[in-house]
């Protein structure tokens, strides 16, 4: 019997967020000196206590990608960023109901027909 422990998984997962935050909060305060603090997306302008809610995104979806001077950065307000995260998971629904009946999916889009809406009006 071996006398290592094994690690609690608690703990990693607490570890690797701290250095997630920490990574993050290094690129963030960088692009925050790069960019106006304008959502790239909706153009709402953040300052203050709102400024919270702008975040980085990357442009090609690799987080250890980020070069000094920002071009793989554009900076996205919190509803700006989810919607581009779930852009592709969206399409898919939308093309795999296509011809043919709509079948109730174990995944939520509250937001699915929302667009649609938006255009009868």
């Amino acid at each position: 019997m071996s006398d290592k422990k094994r690690p609690d998984p608690d703990e990693l997962v607490a570890a690797m967020r701290a250095e997630q935050k920490e990574r993050e909060a290094g690129y963030r305060e960088r692009a925050l000196k790069l960019f106006p603090h304008v959502c790239a997306r909706c153009g709402r302008e953040h300052e203050g206590k709102n400024l919270r809610e702008l975040t980085v995104h990357h442009k090609d979806h690799n987080h250890d990608n980020n070069p000094p001077d920002g071009s793989n950065w554009e900076l996205l307000c919190l509803y700006c960023h989810e919607h581009e995260h779930t852009r592709g998971v969206q399409e898919q629904r939308e093309e795999a109901t296509e011809g043919r009946d709509a079948k109730p999916t174990l995944s939520h889009s509250p937001f699915a027909g929302l667009a649609n809406k938006l255009d009868r009006e």
